[in-house]
């Protein structure tokens, strides 16, 4: 490593406090010299891969990126080829064809429900709780799920499609607490597992099914955080979807993560590790593919609650880990441990946005009255 690399990557950090091997918690400590080129070279990939190798630490994660996305270093680096490729695959592919719908369930979602029934709250809620008035993740999820169904007007009797259903928390609530029955449908076969088992006996369908297969009438639609896997490829093809199954006077609520620009590809890391196949939707791509099959209701942007979601999810996985790591080997600890930091990171400094909005397809007469 020579000190000109070493030089490159501390000139790239100017402006967000950050010093190479300093004493602040968000400053890094580099453990081995070819950390430097690896970056340089490989960007955020190369950051990512060279923490789960070992080759650096850093107290406060989540503030260190938090700084990094502040001022966009990676505008600041030219593309590297991964990166480039990525961006061909995206643009020529369509990675989240029916195909492909299933793979980020046996790579993500499959990874073993003992770490998420561990690291999540008590219904194994994996979407951003709503804070305003919770004082624990329990009552966050509750009070986000509680507002989905009021968002929506749901009522006893109601027949309701969970689109990403995951281990069956909205559609067990729906139905313990409103009397709803409810069709859940995932990609992952362990989800499923354990939603079947903790919905025994409830007015509750699940089903391991992609979302385009389905033909039938709802009075409600609900999606938590699936959208950000159907990609750009497929937004029309989703939104006709939910259009041809949504009663003409009933709502669907779609909850996703959102970036403020629109893209056609995720991040390197995040790809390779966390969410193959994904990709997060800009406001714009979501309105420009909902005409002319819905009226826009609402759009409410909670996004900052993630950034808590996420920490008390990191603070949870970390206490289970000394009863989880005969499981795991100590690079999914590293890996893990670097995505819920960053991904809290990515809310922290508004990178990633949080909305939920309520769509109708002929509009709600009268207006639609926003509930909060």
């Amino acid at each position: 490593m020579s000190s000109k690399t070493q030089s490159q990557i501390q000139t790239l950090l100017l402006g967000t406090g950050i010093t190479m091997n300093g004493n602040n918690p968000w400053d890094i400590h580099v453990l081995n010299e070819r950390f430097y080129n690896r970056v340089l070279s490989q960007g955020s990939l190369g950051l990512g891969e060279s923490y789960m190798d070992g080759w650096w630490e850093c107290a406060a994660i989540d503030e260190f990126i938090t700084r990094i996305f502040s001022i966009d270093v990676q505008s600041r680096l030219r593309k590297n080829r991964k990166e480039i490729a990525l961006l061909l695959a995206s643009s020529l592919l369509n990675r989240q064809s029916q195909k492909r719908a299933f793979e980020v369930g046996e790579v993500h979602y499959d990874v073993g429900n003992k770490l998420y029934e561990a690291m999540l709250d008590k219904r194994m809620v994996y979407t951003c709780g709503y804070w305003p008035n919770a004082s624990d993740l329990d009552s966050a999820q509750e009070a986000k799920l509680d507002l989905v169904c009021r968002k929506i007007g749901l009522k006893a009797g109601d027949r309701v499609l969970d689109i990403g259903c995951g281990w069956g928390s909205f559609a067990k609530f729906a139905a313990e607490k409103y009397g709803a029955h409810v069709v859940g449908i995932t990609i992952s076969q362990e989800q499923l597992a354990l939603a079947q088992k903790s919905c025994e006996g409830l007015d509750v369908e699940l089903r391991y099914q992609d979302y385009r297969e389905v033909d039938e009438k709802f009075d409600h639609i609900v999606s938590l955080g699936m959208f950000e896997h159907v990609g750009y490829k497929n937004y029309r093809d989703y939104m006709r979807v939910a259009n041809r199954c949504l009663k003409d006077d009933g709502l669907f609520l779609l909850h996703t993560i959102g970036a403020t620009q629109s893209v056609t590809s995720t991040d390197p890391w995040i790809e390779k590790y966390i969410f193959p196949n994904s990709m997060l939707p800009s406001l714009a791509q979501i309105t420009k593919t909902v005409e002319p099959l819905f009226i826009i209701e609402d759009i409410h942007n909670f996004s900052a609650d993630y950034d808590t979601t996420l920490m008390h999810w990191f603070a949870n996985f970390e206490n289970a880990w000394p009863l989880l790591k005969d499981q795991y080997s100590e690079r999914f600890y590293r890996m893990w441990k670097f995505y819920l930091l960053t991904c809290a990171a990515s809310f922290r400094s508004r990178r990633n946005q949080l909305w939920q909005i309520v769509l109708s397809k002929k509009g709600v007469v009268g207006g639609y009255q926003s509930i909060r």
